[in-house]
C-alpha cells in the first residue's frame, strides 16, 4: 500500500472549537471513514433487492470496488484551496491560523494571504465532481459525487477548472503553486483507488440511472454516519470523533474506529429474514389467530405461485380482511424479491395512527417467531401523539442487560430526513408520493422506499393531480424492482389500469404486458391483478360473498330535519352516523342534538391530543370488540370514511362521488352483531340530492359536479353489497357511461379542464419518468426549497391544497398561561416543552388567505409572549396562537373560538356571519 506524503495528511477535513478544546480531522480520515461505512452498509444494511438493482449489469467485484470508491472519493473536493482556506465554523481564529500554519509547514506556500473571490463557485462537492471528471472518471459516476449534499449540478462542471482555476490550484498561472495542489490531488485519488482494488479511474464503471439515485442517497447516508462523532450527541457513545489538534492521521487507528463506531450505531436493531409462506391456512392462525376466508386464501395462494411477482391490485369489499392479505403478501413478496422492510401508506393520520396498532402486532408476531427486535417508524407530523408509538423502546435506549422482550423498537436516529430509512413505517400516503416531488435529498426517500413492500390502502379515485404523483412513484417503484400491493373497494377500471401501465413503464421500459384480450374491461369483483414478469394475471373465480341489501333514501340536507330524523331513528336504541363534507357543517348540526342523546363529533379541526383521545374513544364504543351505548349520534366528516374500523346501524352521509359513498356505506351493518328491531336492514340516507343537479356551493367546492350528476343518477333505492360495487364505481368514472344531458355537458368540459390543468400543473414539480442512460444531471432542477424540513408545504404540494398553519394553541388567564384542558402552565414539570408542542392545530385555510401576512402575525405573537421557546428542542419555530378567558380570540379579521366539544371554529368579523 503507498504511503501517503505529510502534504496529503495535513488537509483537514473538519474542525472545530468544543469547551476550549481545538479539534480537527484530517480529510483523509473522513474520506476512509466513509469508505469504510459505505462498504459495511453495502454489505450488511441494504438488502438483496437493492443490491440486486446494483448487480443488473455489474459484477459483484466491480459493484463493491465502484461503492467504496464512491465512499473514498465523495470530499475530495475538500482538497482545494476553496476549501482549506474556509474559516471554522464558530469562527476561532486562532483555530484557523493553526490549520493553515501547518499547510504551510507542509509545502502549500502563500496560503495566509490567499484571497479568493469565487470561492463560493466551487463548493466542495461541486470541486470533487470537476476533479474527478477531469481525471478521468465517467459522468454517470461522477454527478453523484456532485450530488452527495442531496441536490446533484443541473449539468457537469465543465467550466469550473478553467474559470476558477485559483479554487482548486491556489493561482491561475503560478505552475509550481499550482503543481503542488495537483499532486496532492492525484495523490489522495490514487491512494484511494488502491484503497479499493481499482489501477486507474477510468475502470470505474458507468452505471445507468435508477443505479445513480440509490448510490447517492447510499453515499449522503455513509456521509451523515461518518460525520457523527457520537451517537445522538452522547459523548459515552463515540461514532467517529475528531481528534486534539496536535494529533495526527498516524495516531489513528482506522479499522478499531471504524468497528466501534458499527458497534454503537446498530448496537440493539435486529433485520427482518422473510421466509417463505408454504402453508397459508397455518400462517394466518399463527399471525392472527384465525383461519383464512376463501377470498383471503385464494389470493394468498395466487402470489405463492408467482415467479416475479410485481404490482398487485386488491379490490374486495370493506370487511372482508384486505389488511390480512396485504401483511401476508409483504412476507411472501419481501422473500421473492429480497426485501427487508414494510411501508404501509393511508389516506390520512387517523387512519395511519389505527393501522399502527395492527402492524405493531403483525411484527411483534414476525419479530418473536425470529427472536428479534424489529424496528418500526410511524410517519407522520403527529406520530407523538399515538400513545402505542410513543411508548415503544428507542433502539439506543435499550439496557444491554435487559430482558430484550420488548419485539418492536423505534430507532430514533432515523428521524427526519431519514425516518423513511427505517426497515418498517407507516404513514399517510403523501410520505409515498413525495417520492415523485423534486426536493432536496430525495436520493434518501428513494433508498428508503427501494428496501420496502409497498403496500397502498383505501386506493380508490384520486383526483387527477394525485393519480398523476402515485402514477410517477410506481414508475420509480417498478425500475427498482419493488413489489407493490394496492388495496381498494372502490376502484375505478381505468385508474386500474393506468396503475399497471406506470408500475411496467418502470421495470420494462414499456406500458405494454401480456394479458387477456379483454383485460382493460374487466369488471368482476372481487377481482386481483398481478403482473408476475410480463404477464397480468388475473382472478376472480372466488366463492360467492354473503351479500347485504342495502335500502337507500333521498333526504333534505336541512340541519334541523336531518337531527329530528336521526334522533326518531335510534329513539328505540342504536348507532347514528352523520357524515357531512365539511366541519362547518359538522359542528353546526351537533349543537342541534338535543339534551339526553349521547352525542360524538370527530373532525380534523380538534387539537391533536382532543382528536387523538376521540378517536380511541370512538373505536372502543363502536370498533370491533367496543362496548356499545344504548343509543348514540357520531357526526364527522370523511375522517369517519377511512380505514376506521366502526359500525353504525343507520347512516346518513352528504351527497359526495359515489366510489366516496360506497367507503361510508362500509361502516354502515360492518359487524356481524346484534340490532335494534327498527335498525335490523341496513338503511342509508343520502343527503342533499332529492333534486338533479342542485348539491349546494359547498359540495362543489369539494367535489367535481360532473361526478356528483353521475352519481346522482346512477344512485338507486336498492344497493347489494358487494355485488353492486363495481358496475357502480365504474358507471360513475367510465366516460363511455355519459348520457344526453345539458348539465352533465356543461359539467364534463369543466371537469375535463381542471383535469387537464391539474396533471400539467403536478408535471412542473415532478422528477421525470426513469430514464436508465441518463446521468442525475438536472435531476432535481428546479426543486422546492426548504421543502424538504416542511411536511406541511410537502403535502400541500403532492395533494394540491393550499399551504395551511399549524398554531400551538393555548389560552391566557388572569394568573397565566394555560392548556385548554384546564392545566396550569407553569405547573407542568416533566415533559413541560413536550406537552405544550403537543397543543397543535391546523388554522382553516379561509383564515391565513394571505399566508405570509398571518404568519408574520403568529410570530410577533410568539416573540412577544414565549421568546424562550427558541431555545427548546421541542417549540423552536413553533407558532402560537393564546385566546382568551372565554377561549376566543381576534386574528386576522377573524373570531376563533376552541371547545373540546366542537373544536376550532371561525367567523369572519365584519360580516357577523
Amino acid at each position: 500500500m503507498m504511503n501517503l506524503s505529510n502534504s496529503a495528511k495535513v488537509l483537514w477535513g473538519k474542525k472545530k472549537t468544543y469547551n476550549g478544546q481545538q479539534l480537527w480531522l484530517p480529510l483523509v480520515a473522513h474520506l476512509i471513514d466513509t469508505k469504510n461505512v459505505i462498504n459495511w452498509l453495502f454489505n450488511h444494511w441494504i438488502s438483496d433487492g437493492q443490491r440486486g438493482i446494483i448487480y443488473e449489469n455489474l459484477s459483484e467485484e466491480k459493484a463493491q470496488q465502484l461503492v467504496n470508491f464512491l465512499g473514498y472519493s465523495h470530499d475530495i473536493g475538500k482538497a482545494t484551496p476553496a476549501f482549506q482556506t474556509k474559516k471554522s465554523y464558530n469562527q476561532d481564529e486562532s483555530l484557523d491560523k493553526e490549520v493553515v500554519e501547518k499547510l504551510i509547514r507542509n509545502g502549500f506556500d502563500g496560503l495566509d494571504s490567499l484571497i479568493l473571490s469565487n470561492a463560493k463557485e466551487s463548493p466542495h462537492n461541486r470541486a470533487g465532481e470537476a476533479l474527478l471528471e477531469e481525471f478521468g472518471l465517467n459522468k454517470n459516476v461522477g454527478a453523484i459525487i456532485g450530488g452527495h449534499h442531496g441536490k446533484p449540478e443541473n449539468k457537469a462542471p465543465r467550466n469550473q477548472l478553467d474559470e476558477y482555476k485559483s479554487n482548486y490550484w491556489q493561482t491561475f498561472n503560478e505552475f509550481e503553486a499550482q503543481k503542488h495542489w495537483q499532486n496532492v490531488q492525484k495523490e489522495l485519488l490514487d491512494y484511494g483507488l488502491e484503497l479499493v482494488g481499482f489501477t486507474d479511474v477510468e475502470e470505474v464503471p458507468e452505471i445507468n440511472q435508477q443505479q445513480a439515485v440509490l448510490l447517492t442517497g447510499l453515499l449522503i447516508m455513509a456521509d451523515w454516519i461518518a460525520s457523527s462523532e457520537y451517537l445522538n450527541d452522547d459523548m459515552s457513545k463515540p461514532m467517529f470523533p475528531t481528534i486534539d489538534i496536535n494529533q495526527s492521521f498516524d495516531d489513528l487507528d482506522m479499522n478499531a474506529r471504524y468497528r466501534r463506531a458499527i458497534k454503537t450505531w446498530k448496537a440493539h436493531e435486529d433485520t427482518w429474514e422473510p421466509e417463505r409462506v408454504t402453508d397459508i391456512p397455518g400462517h394466518y392462525q399463527k399471525r392472527w389467530g384465525f383461519y383464512p376466508r376463501p377470498v383471503q386464501e385464494k389470493i394468498s395462494e395466487v402470489i405463492g405461485e408467482a415467479t416475479d411477482p410485481g404490482i398487485v391490485i386488491i379490490e374486495a369489499p370493506m370487511g372482508i380482511g384486505k389488511t390480512e392479505i396485504a401483511l401476508t403478501a409483504a412476507e411472501q413478496l419481501a422473500f421473492y424479491s429480497g426485501r427487508t422492510g414494510l411501508y404501509m401508506g393511508l389516506p390520512t393520520q387517523a387512519t395511519s395512527n389505527a393501522m399502527f396498532t395492527r402492524i405493531k402486532n403483525w411484527l411483534e408476531s414476525v419479530g418473536n417467531e425470529e427472536g428479534k427486535k424489529l424496528s418500526i417508524k410511524l410517519m407522520h407530523g403527529k406520530a407523538q401523539f399515538n400513545k402505542e408509538y410513543t411508548n415503544l423502546i428507542k433502539a439506543e435506549n435499550i439496557d444491554s442487560d435487559g430482558d430484550g422482550s420488548e419485539s418492536v423498537v423505534i430507532n430514533s436516529w432515523f428521524s427526519g430526513k431519514k425516518s423513511v430509512l427505517d426497515e418498517f413505517t407507516v404513514g399517510t400516503v403523501d410520505n409515498l408520493l413525495l417520492m415523485g416531488l423534486k426536493q432536496k435529498h430525495l436520493f434518501l426517500k428513494h433508498l428508503g422506499f427501494s428496501n420496502k413492500v409497498v403496500v397502498i390502502d383505501e386506493v380508490h379515485a384520486y383526483d387527477a393531480y394525485m393519480s398523476s404523483y402515485l402514477d410517477k412513484v410506481l414508475e420509480w417503484l417498478g425500475a427498482y424492482h419493488v413489489p407493490v400491493v394496492i388495496l381498494s373497494a372502490t376502484l375505478p377500471k381505468k385508474r386500474r389500469n393506468e396503475l399497471l401501465q406506470a408500475y411496467s413503464l418502470g421495470k420494462f421500459g414499456t406500458k405494454k404486458f401480456e394479458a387477456a384480450s379483454n383485460w382493460q374491461e374487466n369488471q368482476t369483483y372481487p377481482l386481483m391483478s398481478m403482473l408476475d414478469n410480463k404477464n397480468l394475471v388475473q382472478v376472480s373465480d372466488f366463492e360467492k360473498q354473503k351479500v347485504k341489501d342495502i335500502d337507500v333514501f333521498r333526504m333534505t340536507d336541512d340541519e334541523q330535519e336531518v337531527i329530528n330524523f336521526a334522533v326518531s331513528k335510534i329513539e328505540d336504541g342504536g348507532i347514528a352516523g352523520i357524515i357531512v363534507n365539511t366541519v362547518k357543517r359538522a359542528q353546526a348540526l351537533v349543537e342541534l342534538v338535543p339534551n339526553g342523546i349521547p352525542t360524538m363529533l370527530l373532525h380534523s379541526a380538534f387539537l391533536a391530543p382532543d382528536r387523538s383521545a376521540l378517536e380511541d374513544e370512538l373505536q372502543g364504543k363502536i370498533g370491533k370488540r367496543g362496548s356499545r351505548p344504548e343509543k348514540l349520534i357520531v357526526i364527522g366528516t370523511q375522517v369517519l370514511e377511512q380505514s376506521l374500523d366502526i359500525d353504525f346501524d343507520v347512516m346518513f352521509t352528504d351527497i359526495a362521488p359515489m366510489d366516496l359513498i360506497l367507503q361510508r356505506v362500509g361502516r354502515l351493518h360492518r359487524h356481524n352483531i346484534e340490532r335494534p328491531k327498527k335498525l335490523e336492514v341496513p338503511q342509508l340516507y343520502v343527503m342533499g340530492a332529492t333534486e338533479y343537479g342542485s348539491y349546494s356551493s359547498a359540495n362543489e367546492a369539494i367535489y367535481e359536479r360532473y361526478l356528483l350528476l353521475k352519481t346522482d343518477h346512477f344512485l338507486s333505492d336498492k344497493i347489494t353489497l358487494p355485488n353492486d360495487i363495481s358496475p357502480l364505481v365504474q358507471s360513475v368514472y367510465d366516460t363511455n357511461t355519459d348520457y344526453q344531458d345539458d348539465k352533465l355537458a356543461e359539467a364534463k368540459n369543466v371537469f375535463d379542464a381542471d383535469d387537464n390543468k391539474a396533471k400539467k400543473k403536478a408535471k412542473s414539480f415532478q422528477i421525470k419518468t426513469p430514464k436508465p442512460k441518463k446521468t442525475i444531471h438536472g435531476w432535481l432542477d428546479k426543486a422546492q426549497l426548504g421543502i424538504d424540513k416542511d411536511e406541511v408545504r410537502a403535502q400541500a404540494t403532492v395533494r394540491d391544497i393550499k399551504e395551511t398553519i399549524e398554531v400551538i394553541l393555548l389560552q391566557e388567564r388572569k394568573d397565566g398561561y394555560y392548556l385548554l384542558n384546564g392545566r396550569k402552565v407553569a405547573d407542568l414539570e416533566e415533559n413541560r416543552d413536550k406537552i405544550i408542542a403537543q397543543q397543535v392545530i391546523r388554522l382553516p385555510v379561509a383564515v391565513t388567505q394571505d399566508i405570509d401576512n398571518a404568519i408574520d402575525g403568529l410570530e410577533d405573537i410568539t416573540i412577544k409572549r414565549f421568546r424562550n421557546w427558541q431555545e427548546s428542542i421541542w417549540l423552536k419555530g413553533a407558532l402560537a396562537l393564546v385566546l382568551g378567558e372565554q377561549q376566543k380570540t381576534d386574528f386576522n379579521g377573524w373570531n376563533l373560538s376552541y371547545s373540546p366539544k366542537l373544536g376550532l371554529r371561525y367567523e369572519k368579523q365584519d360580516s357577523g356571519c
